[in-house]
């Protein structure tokens, strides 16, 4: 038989029928003809192409493998979609590369045993076969943008700057020097976005908003979403919450998606920090955490955090200095609804939901107080 009539037959038996009884036989055919194992890949390769021509790009299918499978289909998923790439025909953004330059790879000693590699496989490959279309986030934004998103320049000086000092509030055990440290981190993404603005209303630039997704995951994730949300608003931006896939999708522009990015990261590690610490004076003084204080901590917090930054973000900035840039950025937010109704022309809200420890909520809402972080302040 041919390596390709082994591979259909196991095709066949094994990713068109989900029953394990037909996995195991496919892996068997596939264990039993190692003259199989290019066309295998090749086919592999098929199937990641296809997820991009659905919507997906390389760190959504790494993340929704590692989330229904396991971190071994994940390695094998990194592979794959490295060794697709270098075939690619597409130009792709720097985006998309940095995201596959990031991928876990699987070891060439996975192969030893040749029944649970073909296994495994198999079973990588019956999930991206029933990838659902997602929204296509490289849409042309503007004219001559690539596929895979837009360019990125070079991190500025500022950038930075800021991740230098959102850095050191992840890592400090003191609430006041954290707390500083992210008021400033915010305060200089605030002035960055009015420099992205001024230099585009001066270098006449018409290039649009981007999207990206961001990963939301478990456990808690709803909380995370709302914190997400909230970070996103105060740094004007828009995002929508996939919770079957464990992600949202955030618009906005450039510059203001790459403040978001930093400061969800940092509030999540700063949140865990704190919650880690009151978990640990609860069981202090006797009493036992369970699920249910995390939860609520978690909700607290991101809840705490959303009002602050809603505040802040209401303040209007006085000075003439700014009215150059007014326009641009009344014309940005239009133009960041515009994408996001394109993509998403139909949205639904939710509840946060099991939210019921109320030592939990009282932690996480003091924790956000001290966190400090001030939106950005809106320009009219």
């Amino acid at each position: 038989m041919s390596t390709s009539g082994t591979v259909d037959r196991a095709f066949r038996s094994a990713l068109y029928d989900t029953g394990d009884d037909t996995l195991d036989t496919g892996a068997s055919l596939l264990a039993a003809d190692p003259a199989a194992d290019a066309e295998l890949a090749r086919r592999g390769e098929d199937l990641v192409a296809s997820a991009w021509q659905r919507g997906w790009q390389p760190a959504d299918v790494v993340r929704v493998v590692r989330r229904e499978l396991d971190e071994t289909h994940a390695r094998l998923a990194g592979s794959l979609i490295r060794a697709q790439a270098l075939r690619d025909g597409r130009v792709r953004g720097a985006r998309w590369q940095a995201q596959v330059a990031g991928l876990p790879t699987s070891e060439a000693a996975a192969r030893a045993d040749r029944f649970s590699y073909a296994t495994a496989v198999l079973e990588l490959y019956r999930l991206l076969l029933r990838l659902p279309a997602l929204e296509p986030l490289d849409e042309a934004a503007g004219a001559g943008e690539p596929p895979g998103g837009r360019e990125r320049k070079p991190e500025s000086r500022m950038l930075g700057r800021i991740r230098a000092l959102l850095a050191k509030a992840e890592a400090t055990g003191f609430p006041e020097e954290a707390e500083a440290l992210s008021a400033k981190a915010q305060e200089l993404m605030a002035r960055h976005s009015v420099d992205e603005a001024l230099l585009a209303a001066r270098a006449a630039v018409t290039e649009g908003p981007d999207a990206v997704r961001i990963g939301v995951d478990p456990p808690y994730e709803q909380a995370k979403a709302v914190l997400l949300d909230a970070v996103a608003a105060a740094n004007h931006c828009r995002a929508v919450w996939n919770e079957a896939f464990g992600f949202s999708t955030v618009v906005g522009f450039a510059s203001d998606l790459e403040a978001v990015e930093l400061l969800y990261t940092s509030l999540l590690v700063q949140a865990t920090g704190a919650m880690t610490r009151a978990e640990a004076a609860q069981r202090a003084g006797g009493r036992k955490r369970t699920k249910t204080f995390r939860q609520s901590f978690l909700a607290a917090y991101a809840h705490r955090v959303g009002v602050r930054l809603a505040a802040a973000a209401a303040e209007v900035p006085v000075g003439e200095d700014l009215l150059p840039v007014l326009p641009v950025l009344a014309s940005r937010e239009v133009a960041v609804g515009e994408r996001m109704d394109r993509l998403f022309p139909e949205t639904t809200t939710t509840r946060l939901r099991g939210v019921s420890d109320a030592a939990g909520w009282e932690e996480g809402s003091r924790a956000a107080d001290a966190a400090q972080v001030r939106g950005r302040k809106r320009l009219p």
